[in-house]
């Protein structure tokens, strides 16, 4: 089945969440959404924030992400999971090319990425489970703009994907705005604290760490003192 023409998140707002960075969307909203550190990017530096356009393919066939190619808007992220484990290279360069004269911003698979030297070189965002060279088929039915889970984690198409170097997450189409203001946020309190590290304070005071210690069994104690216990 293919969906055609679902409702997508304001692609400006999900640009916005895309410069705030995973970690800090990630913390902002509360630690959800995060599809797991085997989620990496293809080439060093990569940065996106976009509409999820989500493809079902069967392992080792990458027929549906052709399907998919034509249901991708400017600002659109091919989001590619499978029936059942598969780490085939169901992407490359060609692909790229084809979805970057759409206005894609990106790929994220739950399976094989390869030509990852082309894809450096034309600068073009991809996240995966792995690198192969091993090719694939295009012979099996799946689905295009339906719910596909990777990593744990469900994506609705038009959910925005963030994906950085630090991984990949998705924010729910309906708490964008509320993102927007969180991780906004959490940079300002960030920045402060930034300022004050800087200046000297510690952590231990600043987050109010100290009072703890003892609770924890945590004692200070003067090295002679220490060696004088024995």
């Amino acid at each position: 089945m293919v969906v055609t023409g679902p409702p997508r998140a304001d692609v400006a707002a999900a640009e916005r969440l895309g410069a705030f960075g995973v970690a800090t969307v990630h913390e902002a909203i509360g630690r959800s959404g995060y599809l797991g550190p085997e989620f990496r990017p293809a080439w060093a530096g990569a940065r996106v924030g976009g509409t999820a356009v989500t493809v079902l393919c069967w392992p080792g066939d990458n027929l549906m992400i052709h399907v998919a190619v034509e249901q991708c808007r400017p600002g659109d992220v091919l989001v590619v999971a499978t029936a059942a484990p598969s780490t085939d290279g169901l992407f490359g360069e060609l692909f790229a090319v084809s979805l970057r004269a759409r206005g894609v911003r990106g790929v994220v698979l739950a399976t094989g990425v390869r030509d990852v030297g082309a894809l450096r070189d034309m600068r073009f965002p991809a996240w995966s489970r792995a690198v192969s060279a091993q090719g694939t088929v295009k012979a099996t039915a799946g689905s295009v703009n339906l719910p596909v889970v990777l990593g744990g984690q469900t994506v609705h198409p038009g959910d925005v994907i963030l994906g950085d170097d630090d991984g990949v997450m998705v924010v729910p189409r309906a708490d964008v705005d509320r993102a927007l203001v969180a991780a906004q946020a959490r940079v300002d309190k960030e920045d402060a604290s930034r300022a004050a590290f800087a200046a000297g304070e510690l952590g231990l005071d600043r987050y109010g760490l100290r009072a703890m210690l003892p609770g924890l069994g945590i004692e200070y104690v003067a090295y002679d003192d220490f060696h004088a216990r024995d």
